[in-house]
Protein backbone atom coordinates (compact mmCIF):
# COMPACT_ATOMS: atom_id res chain seq x y z
CA UNK A 1 0.00 0.00 0.00
CA UNK A 2 3.07 2.29 0.93
CA UNK A 3 4.09 2.20 -2.88
CA UNK A 4 1.20 2.59 -4.59
CA UNK A 5 0.47 5.64 -2.57
CA UNK A 6 4.26 6.69 -3.75
CA UNK A 7 3.43 5.99 -6.98
CA UNK A 8 0.31 8.39 -7.09
CA UNK A 9 1.80 11.18 -5.68
CA UNK A 10 5.05 11.63 -8.31
CA UNK A 11 2.41 11.04 -10.97
CA UNK A 12 0.41 13.82 -9.75
CA UNK A 13 3.03 15.94 -8.96
CA UNK A 14 4.38 15.74 -12.36
CA UNK A 15 0.84 17.05 -13.75
CA UNK A 16 1.28 20.44 -12.16
CA UNK A 17 1.39 23.28 -14.18
CA UNK A 18 4.27 25.87 -14.11
CA UNK A 19 3.74 29.15 -12.12
CA UNK A 20 1.42 31.96 -13.56
CA UNK A 21 4.28 34.17 -14.18
CA UNK A 22 6.21 31.85 -15.83
CA UNK A 23 3.33 30.73 -18.15
CA UNK A 24 2.90 34.58 -19.08
CA UNK A 25 6.56 34.86 -19.84
CA UNK A 26 6.20 31.71 -22.22
CA UNK A 27 3.12 32.97 -23.46
CA UNK A 28 4.81 36.30 -24.51
CA UNK A 29 7.29 33.57 -26.38
CA UNK A 30 4.84 31.05 -27.88
CA UNK A 31 1.31 33.09 -28.42
CA UNK A 32 -0.58 31.23 -26.32
CA UNK A 33 -0.86 30.04 -22.58
CA UNK A 34 -0.10 26.60 -23.02
CA UNK A 35 2.82 25.68 -21.22
CA UNK A 36 6.14 25.21 -23.34
CA UNK A 37 7.28 22.21 -23.43
CA UNK A 38 10.28 21.36 -21.48
CA UNK A 39 13.40 21.01 -24.10
CA UNK A 40 15.41 17.58 -23.86
CA UNK A 41 18.41 17.63 -22.21
CA UNK A 42 21.45 16.75 -23.90
CA UNK A 43 23.82 14.18 -22.59
CA UNK A 44 26.73 16.06 -20.46
CA UNK A 45 30.20 15.08 -21.49
CA UNK A 46 31.06 12.99 -18.36
CA UNK A 47 27.86 10.48 -19.41
CA UNK A 48 30.07 9.80 -22.63
CA UNK A 49 33.76 9.78 -21.31
CA UNK A 50 34.62 8.51 -24.77
CA UNK A 51 33.29 11.42 -26.84
CA UNK A 52 34.08 13.89 -24.69
CA UNK A 53 33.32 17.33 -26.00
CA UNK A 54 33.24 16.19 -29.67
CA UNK A 55 29.56 14.46 -28.97
CA UNK A 56 26.50 16.31 -31.43
CA UNK A 57 23.01 15.56 -31.30
CA UNK A 58 20.92 14.25 -34.30
CA UNK A 59 19.11 18.02 -33.82
CA UNK A 60 22.23 20.06 -33.02
CA UNK A 61 23.77 18.54 -36.56
CA UNK A 62 20.74 19.12 -38.44
CA UNK A 63 20.47 23.16 -36.88
CA UNK A 64 24.08 23.20 -38.05
CA UNK A 65 23.78 22.02 -41.39
CA UNK A 66 20.46 24.47 -42.22
CA UNK A 67 22.72 27.36 -40.40
CA UNK A 68 25.85 26.35 -43.24
CA UNK A 69 23.16 26.60 -45.98
CA UNK A 70 21.55 29.77 -45.00
CA UNK A 71 25.21 31.16 -44.97
CA UNK A 72 25.96 29.80 -48.17
CA UNK A 73 23.15 31.19 -50.22
CA UNK A 74 24.48 34.53 -48.39
CA UNK A 75 27.68 34.22 -49.98
CA UNK A 76 26.02 33.09 -53.11
CA UNK A 77 23.73 36.53 -53.35
CA UNK A 78 26.38 38.55 -52.68
CA UNK A 79 28.35 37.14 -55.76
CA UNK A 80 25.23 37.42 -58.10
CA UNK A 81 24.38 33.86 -57.88
CA UNK A 82 25.54 33.12 -61.00
CA UNK A 83 27.66 29.93 -59.68
CA UNK A 84 25.92 26.55 -57.82
CA UNK A 85 27.16 25.93 -54.63
CA UNK A 86 27.97 22.48 -52.96
CA UNK A 87 24.45 22.61 -50.81
CA UNK A 88 22.40 23.93 -54.55
CA UNK A 89 21.32 27.14 -56.41
CA UNK A 90 20.07 29.67 -53.96
CA UNK A 91 16.92 31.14 -55.02
CA UNK A 92 16.68 34.54 -56.15
CA UNK A 93 16.02 36.53 -52.96
CA UNK A 94 15.36 39.98 -52.08
CA UNK A 95 19.03 41.22 -51.13
CA UNK A 96 19.81 39.91 -55.06
CA UNK A 97 16.70 41.69 -56.39
CA UNK A 98 18.13 45.07 -54.58
CA UNK A 99 21.11 45.12 -55.17
CA UNK A 100 20.78 44.80 -58.53
CA UNK A 101 18.31 47.77 -58.40
CA UNK A 102 21.00 49.87 -56.91
CA UNK A 103 23.75 49.49 -59.21
CA UNK A 104 23.20 52.18 -61.32
CA UNK A 105 21.50 53.92 -59.20
CA UNK A 106 23.58 57.27 -58.91
CA UNK A 107 24.25 57.26 -62.66
CA UNK A 108 20.39 57.24 -63.74
CA UNK A 109 18.84 59.60 -60.63
CA UNK A 110 19.25 62.70 -62.32
CA UNK A 111 18.67 61.47 -66.07
CA UNK A 112 15.09 59.16 -64.98
CA UNK A 113 14.33 62.91 -63.47
CA UNK A 114 14.98 65.05 -66.45
CA UNK A 115 12.79 62.45 -68.45
CA UNK A 116 9.55 62.14 -66.60
CA UNK A 117 9.55 66.19 -66.06
CA UNK A 118 7.68 68.09 -68.86
CA UNK A 119 8.82 70.36 -71.05
CA UNK A 120 6.12 73.06 -70.12
CA UNK A 121 8.08 73.19 -66.13
CA UNK A 122 10.70 75.76 -68.64
CA UNK A 123 9.89 79.08 -68.40
CA UNK A 124 8.99 79.90 -72.48
CA UNK A 125 10.27 83.55 -72.66
CA UNK A 126 8.39 85.67 -75.53
CA UNK A 127 10.78 88.98 -76.81
CA UNK A 128 9.02 90.97 -78.86
CA UNK A 129 10.93 93.00 -81.70
CA UNK A 130 11.33 96.21 -79.29
CA UNK A 131 13.03 93.86 -76.58
CA UNK A 132 15.68 92.53 -79.38
CA UNK A 133 16.30 96.01 -80.96
CA UNK A 134 16.98 97.36 -77.51
CA UNK A 135 19.24 94.39 -76.57
CA UNK A 136 21.47 94.32 -79.98
CA UNK A 137 21.66 98.00 -79.89
CA UNK A 138 25.54 99.27 -79.88
CA UNK A 139 26.79 95.27 -80.83
CA UNK A 140 29.44 95.08 -82.96
CA UNK A 141 28.80 94.71 -86.80
CA UNK A 142 31.36 92.22 -87.08
CA UNK A 143 31.02 88.27 -85.76
CA UNK A 144 33.83 86.30 -84.73
CA UNK A 145 34.05 83.27 -85.60
CA UNK A 146 33.43 79.92 -83.48
CA UNK A 147 35.78 77.24 -82.93
CA UNK A 148 34.16 74.14 -82.05
CA UNK A 149 35.70 71.10 -80.56
CA UNK A 150 36.86 69.76 -83.57
CA UNK A 151 37.81 73.12 -85.11
CA UNK A 152 40.46 73.17 -82.63
CA UNK A 153 41.28 69.26 -82.35
CA UNK A 154 41.99 69.82 -86.40
CA UNK A 155 44.10 72.22 -86.18
CA UNK A 156 46.34 70.89 -83.62
CA UNK A 157 46.69 67.51 -85.64
CA UNK A 158 47.38 70.05 -88.87
CA UNK A 159 50.27 71.33 -86.98
CA UNK A 160 51.68 68.44 -86.38
CA UNK A 161 51.49 66.64 -89.39
CA UNK A 162 51.76 68.68 -92.29
CA UNK A 163 50.88 66.07 -94.87
CA UNK A 164 47.17 66.33 -93.90
CA UNK A 165 45.50 68.56 -96.17
CA UNK A 166 41.77 69.54 -95.02
CA UNK A 167 39.20 68.32 -92.71
CA UNK A 168 38.58 64.81 -94.22
CA UNK A 169 42.48 64.16 -94.10
CA UNK A 170 42.91 65.56 -90.69
CA UNK A 171 40.19 63.07 -89.74
CA UNK A 172 42.06 60.17 -91.05
CA UNK A 173 45.10 61.39 -89.14
CA UNK A 174 42.88 60.90 -86.10
CA UNK A 175 41.94 58.07 -86.66
CA UNK A 176 45.26 56.37 -87.40
CA UNK A 177 46.77 57.90 -84.28
CA UNK A 178 43.85 55.73 -81.95
CA UNK A 179 43.69 52.06 -81.82
CA UNK A 180 41.45 50.81 -84.51
CA UNK A 181 39.51 48.99 -82.15
CA UNK A 182 39.22 52.26 -79.75
CA UNK A 183 37.75 53.69 -82.73
CA UNK A 184 35.40 51.36 -83.76
CA UNK A 185 34.12 51.33 -79.96
CA UNK A 186 33.56 54.92 -79.82
CA UNK A 187 32.02 54.82 -82.93
CA UNK A 188 29.23 52.85 -82.13
CA UNK A 189 28.91 54.65 -78.89
CA UNK A 190 28.22 58.01 -80.69
CA UNK A 191 26.15 56.02 -82.62
CA UNK A 192 24.22 54.95 -79.74
CA UNK A 193 24.11 58.60 -78.40
CA UNK A 194 22.72 59.90 -81.39
CA UNK A 195 19.87 57.82 -80.57
CA UNK A 196 19.26 58.08 -76.35
CA UNK A 197 16.73 58.96 -74.70
CA UNK A 198 16.83 57.29 -71.08
CA UNK A 199 18.43 54.93 -69.13
CA UNK A 200 22.23 53.84 -68.69
CA UNK A 201 25.03 55.27 -71.08
CA UNK A 202 27.64 52.56 -72.43
CA UNK A 203 30.41 52.34 -69.86
CA UNK A 204 33.04 52.94 -72.37
CA UNK A 205 31.33 57.01 -72.37
CA UNK A 206 32.02 56.85 -68.68
CA UNK A 207 35.69 56.25 -68.86
CA UNK A 208 36.29 58.92 -71.13
CA UNK A 209 36.91 61.80 -68.52
CA UNK A 210 39.92 59.43 -67.09
CA UNK A 211 41.38 59.34 -70.67
CA UNK A 212 44.68 61.22 -71.36
CA UNK A 213 43.14 62.50 -74.72
CA UNK A 214 39.89 62.76 -74.25
CA UNK A 215 39.30 65.41 -76.66
CA UNK A 216 40.27 62.88 -79.45
CA UNK A 217 38.12 60.50 -78.33
CA UNK A 218 34.64 62.43 -78.24
CA UNK A 219 35.45 63.19 -81.06
CA UNK A 220 35.04 60.20 -82.61
CA UNK A 221 31.88 60.14 -80.72
CA UNK A 222 30.48 63.37 -83.02
CA UNK A 223 29.10 65.31 -80.64
CA UNK A 224 27.02 67.55 -83.25
CA UNK A 225 24.75 64.50 -83.39
CA UNK A 226 24.07 63.49 -79.92
CA UNK A 227 20.46 63.89 -78.61
CA UNK A 228 19.48 66.71 -75.61
CA UNK A 229 18.88 63.56 -73.66
CA UNK A 230 23.03 62.68 -74.12
CA UNK A 231 24.01 66.42 -73.64
CA UNK A 232 22.76 66.38 -70.17
CA UNK A 233 23.87 63.05 -69.32
CA UNK A 234 27.52 64.16 -70.55
CA UNK A 235 27.49 67.41 -69.19
CA UNK A 236 26.84 65.54 -65.66
CA UNK A 237 29.27 63.32 -66.29
CA UNK A 238 31.98 65.73 -66.91
CA UNK A 239 31.62 68.25 -64.32
CA UNK A 240 32.01 65.91 -61.92
CA UNK A 241 34.52 64.05 -63.43
CA UNK A 242 36.77 66.91 -65.01
CA UNK A 243 38.91 69.57 -63.64
CA UNK A 244 38.11 73.19 -64.19
CA UNK A 245 40.63 73.89 -67.44
CA UNK A 246 39.00 70.53 -68.66
CA UNK A 247 35.41 71.77 -67.49
CA UNK A 248 35.67 74.85 -69.21
CA UNK A 249 37.21 73.23 -73.05
CA UNK A 250 34.12 70.74 -72.59
CA UNK A 251 31.71 73.86 -71.99
CA UNK A 252 33.43 75.95 -74.22
CA UNK A 253 33.69 73.67 -77.54
CA UNK A 254 31.17 71.23 -77.32
CA UNK A 255 27.75 72.71 -74.94
CA UNK A 256 27.77 76.40 -75.76
CA UNK A 257 27.70 75.72 -79.73
CA UNK A 258 24.82 73.22 -79.32
CA UNK A 259 22.61 75.35 -77.39
CA UNK A 260 23.09 78.63 -79.42
CA UNK A 261 22.18 76.62 -82.23
CA UNK A 262 19.10 75.16 -80.64
CA UNK A 263 18.20 78.63 -80.08
CA UNK A 264 18.58 79.79 -83.09
CA UNK A 265 16.53 76.58 -85.32
CA UNK A 266 13.81 76.40 -82.73
CA UNK A 267 13.89 80.14 -80.81
CA UNK A 268 13.68 78.58 -77.60
CA UNK A 269 16.43 76.12 -75.27
CA UNK A 270 15.11 72.38 -74.97
CA UNK A 271 14.07 71.14 -71.81
CA UNK A 272 17.18 69.10 -71.63
CA UNK A 273 19.57 71.48 -72.80
CA UNK A 274 18.60 74.07 -70.31
CA UNK A 275 19.15 71.43 -67.17
CA UNK A 276 22.35 71.00 -68.91
CA UNK A 277 23.22 74.68 -68.28
CA UNK A 278 22.23 74.35 -64.96
CA UNK A 279 24.07 71.46 -64.26
CA UNK A 280 27.11 73.33 -65.50
CA UNK A 281 27.12 75.41 -62.72
CA UNK A 282 28.73 72.88 -60.86
CA UNK A 283 31.85 73.96 -61.97
CA UNK A 284 31.48 77.60 -61.71
CA UNK A 285 34.72 78.75 -62.74
CA UNK A 286 34.72 76.70 -65.92
CA UNK A 287 31.08 77.89 -66.56
CA UNK A 288 31.75 81.86 -66.26
CA UNK A 289 35.12 81.15 -68.39
CA UNK A 290 33.88 78.44 -70.87
CA UNK A 291 29.93 79.82 -71.31
CA UNK A 292 28.83 83.34 -69.85
CA UNK A 293 32.44 85.09 -70.68
CA UNK A 294 32.32 84.17 -74.24
CA UNK A 295 28.94 84.25 -74.95
CA UNK A 296 28.88 87.78 -73.85
CA UNK A 297 32.18 88.30 -75.87
CA UNK A 298 30.80 87.37 -78.96
CA UNK A 299 27.57 88.61 -80.98
CA UNK A 300 24.93 87.42 -78.44
CA UNK A 301 21.48 87.67 -80.04
CA UNK A 302 18.56 89.05 -77.35
CA UNK A 303 17.00 85.65 -77.18
CA UNK A 304 20.01 83.93 -76.43
CA UNK A 305 20.99 86.74 -73.55
CA UNK A 306 17.52 86.63 -72.06
CA UNK A 307 17.77 82.43 -71.92
CA UNK A 308 20.85 82.67 -69.83
CA UNK A 309 20.18 85.56 -67.72
CA UNK A 310 16.86 83.74 -66.91
CA UNK A 311 19.19 80.29 -65.74
CA UNK A 312 21.13 82.90 -64.26
CA UNK A 313 18.24 84.32 -61.86
CA UNK A 314 17.45 80.45 -60.72
CA UNK A 315 20.35 79.13 -59.79
CA UNK A 316 22.95 79.69 -56.55
CA UNK A 317 26.08 80.82 -57.58
CA UNK A 318 29.39 81.46 -54.80
CA UNK A 319 29.85 84.70 -54.01
CA UNK A 320 33.77 84.90 -54.95
CA UNK A 321 32.76 83.46 -58.76
CA UNK A 322 30.17 86.12 -59.36
CA UNK A 323 32.51 88.87 -57.96
CA UNK A 324 35.35 87.64 -60.63
CA UNK A 325 32.37 87.31 -63.45
CA UNK A 326 31.14 91.33 -62.72
CA UNK A 327 34.69 92.40 -62.69
CA UNK A 328 35.46 90.69 -66.06
CA UNK A 329 31.62 92.29 -67.06
CA UNK A 330 32.48 95.66 -66.33
CA UNK A 331 36.16 95.39 -68.33
CA UNK A 332 33.73 94.74 -71.70
CA UNK A 333 32.48 97.02 -73.73
CA UNK A 334 28.81 97.80 -73.97
CA UNK A 335 26.13 95.37 -74.87
CA UNK A 336 22.78 94.80 -74.42
CA UNK A 337 23.53 91.14 -73.29
CA UNK A 338 26.18 92.63 -71.22
CA UNK A 339 24.32 94.88 -69.25
CA UNK A 340 21.85 91.74 -68.81
CA UNK A 341 23.89 89.66 -67.90
CA UNK A 342 25.21 92.69 -65.09
CA UNK A 343 22.21 93.61 -63.57
CA UNK A 344 21.22 89.74 -63.42
CA UNK A 345 23.89 89.29 -60.91
CA UNK A 346 23.39 92.38 -59.46
CA UNK A 347 19.92 91.30 -58.52
CA UNK A 348 21.46 88.34 -56.59
CA UNK A 349 22.45 91.22 -53.56
CA UNK A 350 25.68 89.40 -53.48
CA UNK A 351 28.24 91.41 -50.78
CA UNK A 352 30.68 91.67 -53.19
CA UNK A 353 34.33 93.27 -52.71
CA UNK A 354 34.85 96.78 -52.76
CA UNK A 355 37.54 96.30 -55.44
CA UNK A 356 34.47 95.09 -57.88
CA UNK A 357 31.69 97.79 -56.82
CA UNK A 358 35.12 100.72 -57.57
CA UNK A 359 35.49 98.86 -61.25
CA UNK A 360 31.16 99.03 -61.67
CA UNK A 361 31.51 102.68 -60.60
CA UNK A 362 34.09 103.18 -63.33
CA UNK A 363 32.33 101.54 -65.93
CA UNK A 364 28.79 103.56 -65.49
CA UNK A 365 30.97 106.75 -65.01
CA UNK A 366 32.67 106.00 -68.26
CA UNK A 367 29.64 106.75 -70.19
CA UNK A 368 29.49 110.64 -69.26
CA UNK A 369 32.05 111.12 -72.19
CA UNK A 370 29.77 108.80 -74.42
CA UNK A 371 27.68 111.26 -77.08
CA UNK A 372 24.79 108.36 -77.91
CA UNK A 373 21.64 108.47 -75.86
CA UNK A 374 21.60 105.25 -73.38
CA UNK A 375 18.71 102.54 -73.68
CA UNK A 376 16.66 102.04 -71.10
CA UNK A 377 18.17 98.98 -69.60
CA UNK A 378 21.26 101.25 -69.16
CA UNK A 379 19.30 103.20 -66.82
CA UNK A 380 17.68 100.29 -65.16
CA UNK A 381 21.26 98.75 -64.60
CA UNK A 382 22.17 101.62 -62.73
CA UNK A 383 19.47 101.79 -60.72
CA UNK A 384 20.06 98.23 -59.55
CA UNK A 385 23.37 99.13 -58.83
CA UNK A 386 22.91 102.32 -56.74
CA UNK A 387 19.50 99.97 -55.07
CA UNK A 388 21.61 97.26 -53.52
CA UNK A 389 25.47 98.92 -52.77
CA UNK A 390 24.55 102.81 -52.35
CA UNK A 391 25.93 102.33 -48.56
CA UNK A 392 29.35 100.77 -50.13
CA UNK A 393 29.70 104.27 -52.40
CA UNK A 394 32.03 106.47 -51.06
CA UNK A 395 31.40 110.21 -51.77
CA UNK A 396 33.89 111.07 -54.46
CA UNK A 397 32.42 108.51 -56.11
CA UNK A 398 28.95 109.79 -55.69
CA UNK A 399 30.42 112.66 -56.69
CA UNK A 400 31.42 111.51 -60.35
CA UNK A 401 27.91 109.60 -60.58
CA UNK A 402 26.07 112.42 -60.01
CA UNK A 403 28.15 114.71 -62.81
CA UNK A 404 26.76 111.10 -64.80
CA UNK A 405 23.50 111.80 -64.38
CA UNK A 406 23.59 115.35 -65.61
CA UNK A 407 24.97 113.78 -69.06
CA UNK A 408 22.71 110.57 -69.23
CA UNK A 409 19.32 111.18 -67.89
CA UNK A 410 16.15 109.50 -68.57
CA UNK A 411 12.46 110.74 -67.51
CA UNK A 412 11.35 108.59 -64.51
CA UNK A 413 14.71 106.43 -63.90
CA UNK A 414 17.11 109.01 -63.24
CA UNK A 415 15.03 110.91 -60.68
CA UNK A 416 14.86 107.65 -59.04
CA UNK A 417 18.27 107.16 -58.78
CA UNK A 418 19.47 110.76 -57.26
CA UNK A 419 16.75 109.66 -54.86
CA UNK A 420 18.37 106.08 -54.23
CA UNK A 421 22.24 107.80 -54.13
CA UNK A 422 22.05 111.18 -52.33
CA UNK A 423 19.05 110.99 -49.46
CA UNK A 424 19.79 110.79 -46.32
CA UNK A 425 18.44 108.83 -43.55
CA UNK A 426 16.54 111.16 -41.19
CA UNK A 427 18.86 112.00 -38.11
CA UNK A 428 17.02 111.84 -34.42
CA UNK A 429 18.27 113.94 -31.54
CA UNK A 430 18.44 112.29 -28.53
CA UNK A 431 19.11 114.68 -26.02
CA UNK A 432 15.77 116.35 -26.00
CA UNK A 433 12.82 114.09 -25.30
CA UNK A 434 10.17 113.49 -27.94
CA UNK A 435 6.85 115.90 -27.39
CA UNK A 436 3.83 115.97 -29.24
CA UNK A 437 2.70 119.00 -30.46
CA UNK A 438 -1.50 118.85 -29.73
CA UNK A 439 -2.12 122.10 -31.20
Amino acid sequence: MPKSTTRKKKKKASKRHDPLEKQIMSSLETGTFKAAKPEKEVPAAEEFPALGSTFVTEKMSQNILDTAQEQQREINKEQGGQAASAWGKPKPGRFETKQREDDDSDIEQEELLAANLEEDDVEDIDITEADESELSMFMPTSQPTRKTLADIIMEKIAEKQQAADGVAAAQEVLESGLDPKLVEVYTQVGAYLSHYTSGKVPKAFKIIPSLRNWEEVLLVTNPEKWTPQAYFVATRLFASNLNEKMAQRYYNMVLLPKIREDIEVKRRLNYHLYMSVKKAVFKPAAFFRGMLLPLAQENCTAREALIMSSILSKISIPMLHSSVALLKLSQMPYSGPVTLFMKTMLNKKYSLPYRVIDSLVKYFVSFEKDSRKMPVIWHQNVLMFVQRYKNDIKPKQKTALKALLRKQTHPSITSEIRRELFAQAPTIDDSRPAAMDMS
